[in-house]
């Protein structure tokens, strides 16, 4: 079947924590503008 050091060799897909935290970001934005659209405040000065 396949050596050890074939199977050291293998790479799969990573879980990447750039991409994760990119969408987490964009999805906060997304969310953040349309909140501020329909539920605007005032600034307190």
């Amino acid at each position: 079947m396949y050596s050890s050091e074939e199977l050291k060799n293998i790479t799969g897909g990573g879980f990447s924590w750039g991409v994760f935290t990119a969408i987490t970001a964009g999805i906060t934005f997304i969310i953040s503008v349309i909140d501020g659209y329909f539920r605007p405040l005032k600034c307190n000065k």
